[in-house]
């Protein structure tokens, strides 16, 4: 009886990790649209100012470099949710 109660518990934690994992994953959505709406700028501003490519693209750069960061940090969650399973340890003891 104890070994089935156990064996529940981690079929329990295995899928609340997947849906956590699948949870974070949906967090890549918004950076997506953020940087498509951040190159879309950019390319609207040196088409209105040529001179001002270099500003623009490096202004760019910069902004997708920051906008890229929670979509990596979501992704690194999800992958220690799937592979280390941090809470099957905490039911043995």
């Amino acid at each position: 009886m104890e070994n089935e109660a156990l064996l529940n518990a981690q079929a329990t934690v295995l899928a609340a990790q997947a849906i956590g994992a699948g949870i974070a994953l949906v967090a890549g959505i918004g950076p997506g649209f953020g940087e498509g709406y951040i190159v879309s700028q950019a390319i609207e501003t040196v088409g209105r100012q040529p001179e001002a490519r270099s500003f623009a693209t490096s202004t760019m750069f910069i902004g997708c470099a920051i906008t890229e960061t929670p979509a990596i940090y979501s992704l690194l969650v999800a992958l220690i949710l799937l592979f280390a399973n941090p809470f099957l340890g905490l039911l043995g003891s």
